[in-house]
């Protein structure tokens, strides 16, 4: 308690201390000053989720390892990509938000649609989910304690510091919450191994166990092989290239090079949670069969099997990673409604409005995702919950991003119409996708909405007029562009060179497909 209390108190206080809002630059983008392994660490902390740590652990309990292609497939090697085409046109572009990208290449209805859709998700799905993680945790604690009144007092430690400090505030929280994260969670998996875990592991790997296995059957429940290379990539470039929360942090680097390798930092990073968050969900089972609530097999671990003082590092580890990533969501949320809404509305607006607006913007969005997280519990677990609203929302924007980058023909009409047929595709089958396809597994609804919506946005486009050449600048991908950077990194140290980091995470991932397949 002495621990967790102090560790509070002194991510308040660190956050607070390195805030920065004397203008938007520096509230809403840390004056985009920030070199790459800064970068990296806020990267990893952020994406440290509620559905990271406590539904991939609850997920890998029931079904084994599998969960973790959701960071392989659907995470490493789409960093890889992000990083190498489309991370460069978001930092030369000088946005502040991604949906600004939209308007840059399209014009300003698929601005406002994606941007309220991103505002809608931060609230109700990432806001919401890290609050209701962290009342889960508190209430192992105190089980009688109120969910609600938990919450609250969690949603207003996170906004003590991310409110005044912006994103300055939050990237120097989460530098210290990622290396508590990291250091707690290495701590349990060792404590795992040393108590049994590792002979149930080896157990389950020398008997060929499904659970064991990244690469599954087609009739397999939780992940079908064929989901890995056609819905997962679809939805990772949702979460990792066109996700607020998570791109702010690359926005905010001083150069695209620097972006460029803290992505790959947090690439390799994200190699790690198998051991340190997939593993000790898998051993759980040996540990603790039988457990009821899936989303309380991580913080049951913590609880059970650490004594006293590693015990307060560890519920300060898992609480770190919530706290990252609700202050990641504040500090987004308010950037998107502050540059896409009021700064469209109020185009005359000073530095210093724009900041009160996003303070005040934090404030509402708190209040909203603290009043629905409780409603959570209703659903199987936070990571079926997340995944599956992710799988109706992403395909339409991947589409009008992919389309807009790489080709020069698409244009405004074409990506509006795909971005409403989109969802209007998605709204029905949310409802009626059983009657449509039976009992289909939702990685393949993604890619059914994404070459729907590619199709509407390339046949839309080819009946209107193309766009004008400023739609064009710094927003289109460019082979004689990337030729000639290759030309120019020849001679670069490796430790310098992004390629060879991209190149040597491409192949860990395939090295880890093929062993655990």
């Amino acid at each position: 308690m002495i621990i967790i209390a102090l560790y509070l108190v002194f991510i308040t206080w660190w956050g607070l201390r390195h805030g920065k809002s004397k203008d938007a630059g520096s509230y809403f983008l840390a004056g985009r000053t920030m070199p790459w392994w800064v970068v990296g660490l806020s990267l990893f902390a952020a994406s440290i989720s509620s559905t990271t740590l406590i539904g991939q652990s609850a997920d890998a309990y029931h079904t084994g390892i599998a969960v973790f292609n959701y960071n392989l497939t659907g995470g490493v090697i789409v960093m890889v990509f992000f990083a190498i085409f489309l991370l460069p046109l978001y930092i030369k572009s000088g946005i502040f938000t991604i949906p600004e990208f939209l308007e840059k290449r399209y014009d300003k209805r698929s601005r406002f649609y994606f941007s309220a859709i991103s505002i809608v998700g931060n609230v109700f799905l990432d806001a919401a989910g890290a609050m209701y993680a962290a009342a889960l945790i508190i209430k192992l604690i105190f089980p009688s304690a109120d969910l609600g009144l938990i919450i609250c007092i969690f949603a207003l430690l996170a906004a003590s510091y991310t409110i005044p400090g912006g994103l300055s505030s939050a990237i120097s929280a989460e530098l210290i919450q990622a290396v508590i994260l990291i250091a707690g969670s290495v701590i349990l998996t060792a404590v795992c191994f040393l108590s049994g875990g590792g002979e149930y592991i080896a157990g389950l790997m020398s008997d060929g166990d499904v659970s064991m296995k990244l690469v599954r059957p087609m009739d397999d429940p939780a992940t079908p092989w064929l989901g890995l290379f056609i819905g997962m990539p679809i939805s990772g470039l949702y979460f990792w290239a066109n996700n607020q929360t998570l791109v702010q942090r690359v926005l905010s680097a001083k150069s695209v090079n620097e972006g460029r390798k803290g992505v790959m930092f947090c690439g390799f990073l994200t190699l790690l949670t198998l051991f340190i968050i997939i593993f000790p969900g898998v051993m759980a089972r040996h540990f603790f069969p039988g457990i009821d609530n899936p989303d309380m097999v991580y913080p049951m671990m913590v609880m059970k099997l650490l004594p006293a003082g590693l015990l307060g590092v560890l519920l300060s580890a898992m609480l770190a990673a919530l706290m990252s990533t609700l202050s990641a969501i504040l500090n987004s949320a308010s950037t998107l409604f502050t540059m896409d809404f009021y700064a469209q509305m109020k185009p005359g607006a000073d530095s210093r409005t724009l900041v009160r607006t996003g303070k005040i913007a934090t404030v509402v969005i708190l209040v909203i995702a603290a009043l629905w997280a409780p409603n959570i519990s209703r659903f199987d677990s936070l990571l079926k919950y997340y995944q599956e609203m992710i799988s109706y929302i992403a395909p339409p924007v991947v589409a009008a991003f992919l389309t807009g980058i790489f080709s020069r023909r698409t244009n405004a009409d074409g990506a509006f119409a795909g971005l409403i047929s989109g969802l209007v595709l998605a709204v029905i089958l949310l409802f009626f996708r059983e009657d449509i396809f039976g009992d289909l597994h939702f990685l393949f609804m993604i890619p059914i909405l994404f070459l729907f919506s590619i199709l509407v946005i390339c046949l839309v486009s080819l009946k209107s007029p193309a766009p004008g050449q400023d739609r064009l600048e710094n927003t289109v991908f460019s082979f004689k562009d990337f030729r000639e950077e290759g030309r120019q990194m020849r001679g670069t140290p490796l430790w310098n060179n992004y390629r060879v980091w991209g190149t040597a995470l491409v192949i860990v991932s395939l090295l880890l497909l093929v062993v655990f397949s």
